[in-house]
Parts: structure tokens; sequence; C-alpha cells
């Protein structure tokens, strides 16, 4: 750096002689959960290409940089994995669904649907998100289940059942919290018990459903039985 001196004969801001700049290019965009902002905005993924500066001004080329992830609002740079995160919205629509799912799985794992079973589980899927949901339509979509042949539903927690289980889950459990994955198996257990003790079936239900949530077997067994206990 060069130092100088202003018209007062006071010191100036040293010039740099060397340096480096990057030029970015963007190469795609979209929706994003920025951790900087901390909630959804737009971004631009940028690859960059680094050069040398000589007195500010670009002289050798030094390699490629990024790619990085810009937020179209803080402009702060993140890892491309912070787009492995949902979106809010998508998150909402994930935990949706997964209430969704394992309430027709323990429906259907426990045969005929009561009332009381199906106003359980239609008050936990509207509490989830699914505002209309009533128990006809619980009860229509538990019986169109047992009528397709594609899927295994006769013992307990089928091949088709867990796999519904696994596809509805698993992409939601490393983004809970563990109160969080805890939360949707009791309200499954909560749903099983709402007309009687669990049943095999249920109980294999809900073993697959605490497996898909990344829930040891010990947790399971202990927040079965704490569902159990009235609050």
């Amino acid at each position: 750096m060069l130092p100088g001196r202003g018209r007062n004969g006071r010191a100036v801001r040293p010039v740099r002689l060397l340096g480096t700049r990057t030029a970015w290019t963007t190469v795609g965009d979209g929706e994003f959960f920025c951790p900087g902002c901390g909630g959804d905005r737009n971004y631009q993924r940028l690859t960059g290409r680094r050069r040398f500066t000589f007195l500010s001004v670009p002289v050798v080329p030094r390699g490629e940089t990024g790619p990085v992830v810009e937020c179209a609002a803080c402009r702060h740079h993140f890892g491309t994995d912070v787009l492995d995160h949902p979106t809010t919205t998508r998150f909402s629509a994930m935990l949706r669904d997964a209430v969704h799912t394992v309430a027709l799985a323990v429906l259907a794992a426990g045969g005929t649907c009561s009332r009381t079973s199906l106003e359980t589980a239609a008050a936990t899927v509207r509490a989830a998100g699914f505002d209309d949901c009533t128990e006809d339509q619980l009860d229509a979509l538990v019986d169109a289940l047992a009528a397709d042949t594609g899927r295994v539903y006769d013992r307990p927690c089928g091949t088709g059942l867990a796999i519904e289980l696994h596809e509805a889950l698993d992409p939601l459990a490393p983004h809970l919290a563990p109160a969080g994955r805890e939360s949707i198996l009791l309200q499954g257990a909560r749903i099983a018990l709402a007309d009687g003790p669990y049943t095999p079936a249920e109980r294999d239900v809900l073993a697959t459903v605490g497996a898909a949530l990344t829930i040891c077997s010990d947790d399971v067994t202990r927040l079965l039985a704490a569902a159990r206990t009235p609050s």
C-alpha cells in the first residue's frame, strides 16, 4: 500500500497496490429460506471468477470460486447447502401432509373406524392445516386405501403403508427439533387410543412412524406409554 497526504497535510487512506476481485455470474435463481433474514426470500445462485488487481484494475486470472447463494434482500452470500432447507411455505405443507398421512395410517391399521377415532383424527388434521377435513372424508379415504389392490393394508404396517409413511416423514425429519418429531408421533398415538387400547397393528404403524422420524425404539415405547396417561 502507498500512504498519501491530503491537501491539508493529513494522512489519507492508503492506496492498495495488489488485491483480488471476484466477478460474479448468475447461473440460477429461486426462493429459499434465508438464514440471515430469517424468512423466505428470493435468491440468485452465483459462480465467480477471481482476478488479481493492480491499483484496483483486474489484471491476472486467479481461478474460479463458488458457487454461492446470494439473498436478494440482505445480499449476504451462503453455501449452496442452504437450499436443502425448505422454505417456510414448503415446510408448512410438508408438516401438514405428514400429519395427514400418519392419521390415515393409524386409522387404516385400526380396521373399521370408530366415530371417536375419526373425530380425533379429523381434529388433528384440521389443526395441522387442512381446515376443511371432515370425519366422513377420512373414512372415505381409509375405505379407498383398503380397496386399493396396489397397497397392502391387511397386515400390520404392510409394505405399501410403510412406504407412504417414509415418503411423508423422511424428508421432514431432519428439519424438525426432537420435540416436533415427538409431537407427530403423539398425535398418531392419541388417534389410536381414541377408541381403546393400542391394537398390535396400531403399535406397528406407530413404531414405523417413530423410525421414519428417527426416534429410537426406547423413546417410541416411552412416548406411547405417556400418551396413555391422562393429562
